[in-house]
């Protein structure tokens, strides 16, 4: 999780970082814009709104523009659904995967919330989203879970004889492990990006509601929350093992946000690598 000591590294490089952002975007879009352009027109997009358990969620929906495929469905970071995580499904859809991108604040306001993780970070973001993050129990999660893969097998896109996957970043980590839990016979992959919370002794946590999955997993781990908690990466390791489910389960050399690219902690080798790992599960256990 985004704690306090984190927020403050990341104040020593967010201005630099978003400076060349801001560079390389400039570059790419004076180089590449007739191919970006060309690939677009082969994704179908739509912002759906649907019926969710507390409200509406209104999410992202990008899939090949022709066909049926495997559905995925992204949980977002604490600062909520925004561009980095709807290029995210643009590429899950260049990829071949019809991806949702949810609002996990769909009970207390529409997306985004925030226009980027800067934002996020210096309109007091922690505090706004604190009463909405106290809504996304496991129950919660799991019931909003059930709707959404409900949705989803509803849609001409989605080829219900595959499995959903499902991937969250930092907060949204233990909710991939939850949406697993909640549609057991459709989820059968997920995967958790510098998760937050994944292991505890509440009978809800995600270490302890593996065995009611059907999925299989990736646990990608920061190297600063690895610090923080050491032994998190054994006791996934072994609860894994005792409910019978694959999962990888590796120490990234990144920290905490690595693999979102408006975050101050993006690592675009490591975010390469992570993004690898990921096809590779989608790949296998769909």
């Amino acid at each position: 999780m985004c704690d306090q000591e984190q927020l403050a590294a990341m104040g020593a490089t967010v201005s630099r970082r978003t400076f060349a952002k801001l560079g390389a975007l400039a570059t790419l879009a004076a180089c590449t814009a007739p191919d970006e352009a060309t690939a677009q027109a082969s994704l179908s997009e739509s912002y759906p709104r649907f019926d969710a358990p507390g409200g509406i969620m209104d999410a992202y929906f990008a899939h090949p523009a022709e066909g049926k495929h495997p559905a995925v469905i992204v949980w977002p970071d604490i600062a909520g659904r925004r561009d980095a995580f709807l290029a995210m499904g643009r590429r899950l859809a260049h990829e071949g995967y019809a991806a949702l991108v949810l609002n996990p604040y769909y009970r207390d306001a529409e997306a985004p919330q925030f226009d980027d993780f800067d934002d996020w970070r210096t309109q007091g973001g922690m505090e706004k989203v604190a009463p909405w993050r106290e809504k996304l129990t496991a129950p919660n999660v799991m019931e909003t879970a059930k709707a959404v893969v409900a949705w989803l097998d509803k849609q001409g896109a989605v080829d219900t004889a595959k499995g959903v996957g499902t991937q969250g970043y930092c907060m949204g980590g233990p909710f991939t492990v939850w949406t697993a839990a909640a549609a057991p016979e459709r989820v059968k992959a997920a995967a958790s990006f510098h998760g937050a919370a994944l292991v505890g002794d509440d009978a809800t946590s995600p270490i302890k509601m593996l065995g009611q999955t059907r999925a299989s997993y990736l646990f990608a781990i920061a190297r600063n929350d690895d610090r923080t908690a050491p032994g998190d990466k054994d006791a996934l390791k072994a609860a894994a093992a005792e409910a019978g489910r694959p999962a990888e389960i590796e120490v990234y050399p990144a920290d905490h946000g690595w693999t979102v690219d408006d975050s101050p902690a993006f690592d675009p080798d490591a975010a390469d690598k992570a993004w690898d790992r990921l096809l590779n599960l989608y790949k296998t256990a769909l």
